[in-house]
């Protein structure tokens, strides 16, 4: 059960650091395109709507995943705390709550993950959104 330890801690606490990195990495590349794309080069609205919403299905999808993963190492960790009180025995309660304790952190850290892409998310939907609206007004005549 000791590989389930590492698993829980390094693993699904691991991927959840990742994912956070890629979405604000790819959420801060995003807002640097929006910035600088220049509207008047683009004909057609299908290639500029490409163009603006690449790498945004990632956020997306790491911010409804990130909860998922979370409570997967939380429900890992649960079992880590049964299997050990039932090997030992009799345990005493502070034990039982520091193995749960410990094991929802994992549930906290997909949450934390979480709610900012799913901001990111929203917020650069919106500002492609924006931009597509700019578009056409400047492709109106």
């Amino acid at each position: 059960m000791d590989g389930l330890k590492e698993l829980v801690d390094y693993g699904v606490i691991g991927l959840l650091a990742a994912m956070s990195f890629v979405a604000l990495w790819l959420a801060i590349e995003r807002y640097l395109f929006y910035k600088k794309v220049d509207l008047s080069k683009y004909r057609d609205r299908n290639l500029l709507e490409v163009d603006l919403s690449e790498n945004l299905s990632m956020i997306a999808t790491i911010a409804s995943n990130a909860p998922y993963i979370g409570l997967l190492g939380t429900v890992l960790g649960i079992m880590l705390t049964f299997y050990t009180m039932g090997q030992q025995g009799m345990v005493q309660t502070k034990e039982i709550m520091i193995g749960l304790a410990l094991a929802l952190k994992a549930t906290a850290m997909g949450l934390v993950v979480a709610i900012p892409a799913s901001i990111f998310y929203n917020l650069l939907v919106r500002k492609m959104e924006v931009l597509v609206a700019k578009w056409e007004s400047l492709n109106e005549n």
